[in-house]
């Protein structure tokens, strides 16, 4: 399967309008997402894994970068057998579709990953693609339509393809896009007792950034507290149209 920017977009507006993105992470009490070497955020508990393994199982898809990919090697599969119950029963398959997106496609072929019993799609650009087009490590590959990368092109994609709710995992540069168009649904954010500090270790939203007057908006929805960590829930307040 082949992305352009090409493709229909004439549509693009409706097929915005019924999907819904959800960013969840975790972050430390001073808001990095990794520590400065970028290594695996495993600073997390079991609650946060539970908790993000719910939000993943109310996706048709996730989407997170390669670099995320890299760092653990694995994606977080559905295994709670009420989870999957409450899949089956609205006519889901077991797990959501786990989208990579690689710019460049230089991804190891030997990661865990590939092993597991979960869907794998390739979001990358044309040239990138050729390696993986005939290895069937990914059971569908889309082209990038631009860089940088326009995602309303991409969810329009996403959505002629079945993807209905959208949950993105990070890294903090993914995020960043998501947050620039002005694209998130929902946050859920948790928030975990420790500090680390440092000027390059990473941020839920990483790039550039935004002036005050056109950072997005949140109403936060719900706070839940479990031992240390703070659960955080935020809907994004859209900007009332002139």
């Amino acid at each position: 399967m082949i992305l352009r920017d090409t493709d229909t977009l004439g549509k693009l507006g409706e097929s915005l309008a019924s999907i819904h993105i959800t960013v969840v992470l975790s972050m430390s009490a001073d808001g990095k997402i990794a520590d400065r070497d970028r290594t695996p955020a495993r600073f997390s508990s079991p609650h946060d894994l539970a908790h993000l393994e719910t939000e993943i199982a109310k996706a048709d898809a996730v989407l997170f970068g390669a670099g995320t990919l890299r760092a653990y090697g694995t994606c977080l599969p559905i295994r709670q057998p009420a989870l999957i119950a409450r899949r089956k029963a609205h006519q889901e398959s077991d797990q959501p579709i786990q989208i990579v997106c690689s710019r460049s496609g230089q991804i190891d072929p030997n990661l865990r990953f590939f092993q597991q019993s979960v869907p794998r799609w390739l979001l990358t650009t044309e040239p990138a693609a050729k390696p993986w087009e005939q290895t069937g490590r990914f059971e569908r590959i889309l082209y990038l339509p631009s860089i940088p990368v326009d995602w309303r092109i991409v969810l329009q994609k996403f959505c002629q393809l079945g993807i209905q709710h959208l949950a993105v995992l990070g890294g903090g540069a993914l995020v960043a896009d998501f947050v620039e168009q002005d694209l998130i649904d929902e946050l859920h954010l948790t928030v975990c007792p420790l500090l680390m500090g440092g000027q390059t270790a990473p941020t839920p939203a990483d790039g550039c950034g935004l002036p005050v007057k056109l950072a997005p908006r949140l109403q936060l929805m719900h706070v839940k507290t479990l031992e240390n960590e703070v659960f955080l829930h935020y809907r994004r307040c859209h900007r009332k149209k002139d």
